[in-house]
């Protein structure tokens, strides 16, 4: 497969690059975070396409089998496997399983205990592909990481990417920006068919891959059932904002502010969101209609800030 300068193609997909930066770019080592997705495997293509040595990394974080025995974990890195030679990169597997439970499921559960409603992809960039992954690669010698994100750096500074519709960079928030000056996000400037396309015209293995979705690195599992097996939930009433018991729910922690479906409160009238959750009295408070004052408020109270920029 010819994958050597080739001008024309990078200008069709959106890069404009010397052959003088191409030259360049050949001293400069980019470790890429392969997921066994289409996404990193167009981004391997798209680094080694301009010029780099690149090297494929797959990580592991969470160790736990499927109902008929199977893991998912074993079949991506086999899809890594088959991108890596198919672009004839080096790759490798790492394994960060206790480095996730500690610094992103254990402090998941810990929110969802106090009543909030934690993201996990949010946690797992901040203290795993950005923190001890990005460590691991420095390490290894990389002058860049490379990740299949939907956003864009300008001058290192995080911008959203071109198809609105993927935008990431609400989940890479909580990293620290000094990160970004080692970071490459070679699919940010694309829309998602055309990352499609470039799979189907380099016949990647992962071309025809579903996107994944679910828990970061855990994959699309019945949340209730799978949060239950950590978390013992009491059952409890919800109740309107009078008091009223209107139904029984399963555990104050298994709901969240303006949540609509999958509470089994039917009846006449307009649809039910969750506007409160009462921990002391185990009660979750719902109201009617999408247009209910209790479910909108005037301000917000913010923890944990992280600037992105020194401006």
């Amino acid at each position: 497969m010819n994958l050597s300068y080739q001008p024309e193609l990078l200008a069709e997909y959106g890069l404009q690059l010397s052959e003088a930066q191409y030259t360049l770019n050949a001293t400069k080592t980019v470790i890429v975070g392969m997921s066994g997705g289409v996404d990193s495997s167009v981004v391997a293509l798209m680094t080694k396409l301009q010029g780099y040595k690149v090297i494929g990394l797959f990580m592991k974080n969470w160790d736990e089998t499927n109902p008929d025995g199977t893991c998912n974990a074993d079949a991506d890195y086999q899809d890594v496997i088959k991108v890596c030679e198919r672009l004839d990169i080096p790759y490798y597997s790492a394994n960060f399983v206790k480095e996730y439970w500690d610094g992103v499921f254990q402090e998941f559960l810990s929110d969802y205990r106090q009543g909030f409603t934690p993201n996990p992809d949010v946690l797992c960039n901040r203290e795993i592909k950005f923190k001890v992954f990005y460590q691991r690669a420095r390490l290894l010698g990389a002058d860049f990481l490379a990740t299949g994100h939907y956003c864009q750096l300008e001058n290192h500074k995080l911008t959203k990417a071109i198809d609105q519709n993927k935008d990431q960079t609400y989940f890479l928030y909580a990293v620290q920006k000094d990160v970004f000056q080692h970071v490459l996000f070679p699919i940010g400037h694309l829309p998602k068919p055309k990352v499609r396309e470039l799979a189907e015209k380099f016949d990647l293995a992962t071309k025809a891959k579903k996107d994944s979705t679910g828990i970061c690195f855990i994959g699309e599992r019945n949340f209730k059932n799978f949060l239950s097996q950590y978390i013992e939930g009491q059952k409890g009433n919800f109740v309107d904002m009078n008091g009223k018991i209107i139904g029984k729910h399963d555990g104050v922690c298994f709901y969240t502010l303006g949540q609509r479906k999958g509470m089994g409160i039917g009846g006449p009238g307009e649809p039910w969101f969750v506007v409160a959750k009462n921990h002391q009295k185990n009660e979750v408070v719902i109201a009617q209609g999408d247009d209910h004052p209790a479910l909108y408020a005037d301000g917000l109270t913010a923890i944990e800030l992280n600037w992105l920029t020194d401006a």
